[in-house]
């Protein structure tokens, strides 16, 4: 029988046992409101097997014996109304267990705002805002669509730019700065990494505790709704990272909640992770698939997120995944892969696509588990995207050898195009790749400094030019060099030096063609838009390939030199005659390049060349990528 103060129904406790409820943060935690008269708050929290709770807090002297929680019938939850409770209060759970005097103190797993970290009460709050964004809102399907040009700036927001103080920028202070810089930069997403609250700042928000509350370090709830509702009101998306993958074993967070392993699971070779020495989550048990689903609806709803990138799926997905034989537990077909994971992922997109058909899931999944990207219903895991980390890690090994041994690796370029459609892929030269040693973009690139930067831009112009979604890390855009720190900022005093600024105008002219020419993104994720000229130039280290609308009108011949050895009078075969309008040029002078080029524009000869009755004479600049455009 519900009580007459509780918000939670019998239909909801259902829901929550089924493992499908997908709105648990507006029953559990903590929620003002008032009862005959009395203003207070009503507090849920679920500790199937402890044999006392209690909330505490500051508004009853952090007393653990004032205020205790009422079993909800057999549900596992507890719940009471507390009188006195006002928003900002501070708060924690005292849980008590039968079993070896086991109790401890807890904070709230569906708090939706927390002390600002090393503190970590859960504190009382609401989720008032007036949203601004309703033009975006109602357009934002076709912003995230296979069709449409997505160019995501990646970032780590307390560490992109320090006040003048020296600290973090807030939420609110970083809004008009962040949106005039993406502005002129030309990207049309921003990606965060985990904004939830996370008690090491050295996990980049990567073990979090909060899986409904962003972190308090830069502002309050309705602080990071403006932020978001300005990026929206500004034309710009926002992406999200989430970690369903494991959590922090903290003692105030999810582990061993109740004095048991509630959320994770109770095997260590199945409930911890050896890499991140954290706890997996037990995707089997129906409350905590509850728990999970909840929070992606959450941020997808609550905060107008346009789309999660889903981290660690690989680590999902097998459980044998870091595990040495015999550290692993087999499934009931004596397989690897994890089926309750794979369950749960599959559950997550059709629920979270079933309501929210206009937004986005990303899976980070580094192996080639098949059909990430597809449909649930072809025995795909229901991704919108996948990120490409294939070709991000055979591109960046090709990028780094020395010009003259790049001829031995030709297939590093090439193998892409075997499976690049078997995914809705993203591109990805994103944080990883800049931490843990490897340094930074322009310090993994060859050569004197001249050739560093070519290299650098080549490789950008490179990732534009291939079909797929485009995600850079910050820094990456200017050429910062070195390695990304999260207490730093990053160095932006490099901007003052031509060969920097000479790649962040590289970039912005990158997004700005991307965006505005329907063949180098119309097709991204589907093979009628790509095709070859040349894959086999290895002694020349050149390849050419076409990028084409649906329409079939205003193709793009991408042409890339990587050698510093200019190719003058280099004959490729093109599908058609007329002009071809050189529209970017890595080489330019303006990027800090050398000025060779084809003075703008090529006249297509009826000479035949790679199987093709019509072709173009080129000059190919060094270390160099070229975008031209067909007239036809």
């Amino acid at each position: 029988m519900q009580e007459p103060s509780s918000l939670i129904s019998s239909d909801d406790l259902y829901l929550f046992n089924e493992g499908t409820h997908a709105d648990l943060q507006s029953k559990l935690g903590a929620h003002l409101g008032s009862i005959d008269g009395e203003t207070g708050a009503h507090f849920a929290v679920w500790a199937p097997n402890a044999s006392y709770v209690t909330v505490f807090g500051d508004f009853n002297d952090w007393d653990t014996q004032r205020s205790p929680l009422k079993p909800r019938d057999n549900s596992g939850i507890w719940e009471s109304f507390v009188p006195g409770v006002a928003k900002g209060s501070r708060y924690k759970f005292h849980i008590e267990a039968p079993h070896d005097g086991f109790q401890v103190d807890k904070s709230d797993p569906f708090a939706i705002h927390s002390e600002r970290s090393p503190a970590t009460a859960s504190v009382v709050w609401d989720l008032e805002y007036g949203w601004d964004d309703a033009d975006w809102m109602a357009r934002r399907a076709e912003t995230g669509a296979l069709s449409a040009p997505i160019a995501i700036y990646e970032m780590h927001l307390g560490s992109w730019m320090h006040s003048a103080e020296g600290g973090h920028l807030n939420y609110r202070e970083l809004a008009p700065k962040l949106i005039e810089y993406l502005t002129g930069l030309g990207f049309t997403h921003v990606e965060f990494l985990p904004l939830m609250e996370h008690p090491l700042y050295a996990s980049w928000g990567y073990q979090t505790t909060g899986y409904f509350a962003p972190t308090s370090r830069y502002g309050t709830p309705q602080d990071l709704m403006f932020l978001i509702d300005e990026l929206h009101r500004s034309g710009f998306g926002v992406v999200l990272d989430w970690v369903p993958s494991h959590f922090p074993t903290d003692e105030h967070g999810l582990g061993y909640f109740d004095g048991t392993h509630l959320y994770e699971h109770e095997d260590p070779r199945q409930g911890f992770h050896p890499d991140w020495t954290s706890y997996i989550f037990n995707y089997g048990r129906n409350e905590v698939r509850s728990f999970l689903l909840s929070s992606a609806v959450y941020w997808l709803t609550t905060y107008h997120v346009d789309a999660l990138r889903v981290d660690g799926v690989a680590s999902m997905l097998y459980l044998d995944y870091s595990r040495a034989p015999g550290d692993w537990i087999p499934n009931q077909y004596g397989g690897r892969e994890n089926l309750e994971a794979t369950g749960f992922l599959r559950r997550l997109n059709e629920d979270v696509y079933g309501r929210l058909p206009d937004v986005q899931t990303v899976a980070e999944e580094s192996t080639d588990w098949p059909l990430a990207s597809r449909p649930t219903n072809v025995g795909g895991l229901g991704f919108g995207y996948k990120w490409d980390l294939g070709w991000m890690h055979d591109t960046l090994q090709y990028m780094s050898l020395e010009p003259a041994h790049r001829k031995y690796h030709h297939n590093e370029l090439t193998f892409r195009m075997l499976y690049a459609f078997t995914e809705n892929f993203i591109l990805p030269l994103s944080h990883d790749e800049v931490v843990h040693g490897k340094g930074s973009l322009i310090g993994r690139m060859p050569g004197d400094e001249w050739q560093r930067f070519a290299n650098l831009r080549l490789l950008l112009g490179y990732m534009y030019g291939q079909p797929g979604k485009k995600l850079l890390f910050m820094g990456g855009e200017f050429g910062q060099d070195g390695e990304w720190r999260h207490d730093d900022p990053l160095q932006w005093d490099l901007l003052q030096y031509p060969v920097h600024s000479g790649i962040s105008k590289w970039v912005s002219d990158l997004n700005r063609l991307y965006v505005s020419e329907p063949a180098l993104h119309q097709l991204d994720c589907d093979p009628a838009g790509f095709e070859w000229i040349a894959a086999d130039d290895r002694d020349a280290s050149v390849i050419s390939h076409l990028r084409k609308a649906e329409s079939g009108s205003g193709t793009y011949l991408l042409v890339y030199n990587f050698t510093p050895v200019p190719r003058y009078n280099y004959r490729i075969g093109v599908p058609s005659g007329g002009k071809w309008t050189e529209m970017a040029n890595s080489d330019s002078e303006y990027y800090g390049g050398s000025g060779l080029g084809n003075l703008g524009l090529v006249e297509a000869t009826s000479v035949a060349a790679h199987g093709r009755d019509w072709s173009v004479e080129l000059t190919l600049p060094p270390l160099a990528c070229l975008f031209l455009k067909s007239s036809g």
